[in-house]
C-alpha cells in the first residue's frame, strides 16, 4: 500500500453484510480504507462491522469518517464507530436524501463541499463531488500518495451502478470524464468494492461503457 514520506499509509479492511434499496437486498463485501500514520487516521466509509473497523484503527486518534455516499452498505457501522471514537462524520449535503433513510436519528457532523481538503498527518485528501451513483457521491484524491478513493463511482471495469433510485448514468459518466479522468494515469484507484485499478487502466474503456449503457 502507498506510504507518504512522513509515514501516512493506506490500510484495507473488508467487511461483509447487505445492501438494501428499492425493495431489494443483496449480499455485499465492502472495502474500508484507513488513511493515517501511527498517531491519527481517517476512515473512508464505515460499513457493516464496527468492531473490525475499530480494531484496525487501534489506539490511534480517529479524526473522521469520510462518507463516499450514504447507501446503507457504506454507513451501517458509522454511528457505532463515531460514538466509540468521537470521530466526526462527513457527508456531501446532496446525499442527505439517502442518509436520512438509514440514519434518521442523527445528522452528519460536517458537510463536504467540492474542493474541500481533509488533512491527516502530512497528507491532504481533496474532495471531488462526483454524482451519478448517488447525488452526493464523493471521491477523495490524495496526490501525495498517488491514490484516489473512488467509493462506488469508478471500479475496475467501469462506473458504479446507476439502475436504482437517485442514480443516473449520464451523470456518472460526466463525473468520471470531467473529474476523475483529469487525474494522472498512474493514479491508483481504491474503490468501495472489489479490486484496485488505475486511471490509466480505465480511461481507454470509456467507449465500451457508453456503448453498453452501464
Amino acid at each position: 500500500m502507498p506510504r507518504s514520506p512522513e509515514g501516512v499509509r493506506v490500510e484495507l479492511v473488508v467487511t461483509s453484510g447487505t445492501f438494501s434499496l428499492d425493495g431489494g437486498t443483496w449480499e455485499v463485501d465492502n472495502n474500508v480504507w484507513i488513511v493515517g500514520d501511527d498517531h491519527e487516521c481517517v476512515v473512508v466509509d464505515a460499513p457493516h462491522s464496527a468492531p473490525a473497523i475499530l480494531a484496525a484503527v487501534g489506539d490511534r486518534r480517529l479524526r473522521a469518517v469520510l462518507c463516499t455516499h450514504a447507501h446503507d452498505d457504506h454507513v451501517s457501522a458509522l454511528a457505532q464507530v463515531c460514538d466509540a471514537t468521537g470521530a466526526a462524520a462527513y457527508l456531501h449535503p446532496a446525499d442527505l436524501v439517502l442518509w436520512e433513510r438509514v440514519l434518521p436519528e442523527r445528522s452528519p457532523d460536517r458537510l463536504f463541499a467540492d474542493g474541500d481538503v481533509v488533512r491527516v498527518g502530512d497528507v491532504e485528501l481533496q474532495v471531488l463531488h462526483t454524482p451519478g451513483h448517488a447525488p452526493g457521491a464523493c471521491c477523495f484524491h490524495a496526490p501525495a500518495l498517488g491514490v484516489l478513493f473512488s467509493g462506488d463511482t469508478l471500479f475496475q471495469g467501469g462506473p458504479g451502478a446507476t439502475g436504482r433510485s437517485f442514480s443516473d448514468f449520464p451523470t456518472i459518466i460526466d463525473s468520471i470524464t470531467t473529474r476523475l479522468f483529469e487525474l494522472p494515469d498512474e493514479t491508483v484507484v481504491f474503490p468501495g468494492h472489489g479490486a484496485a485499478t488505475s486511471i490509466g487502466q480505465e480511461r481507454p474503456h470509456l467507449r465500451e461503457w457508453l456503448d453498453r449503457g452501464h
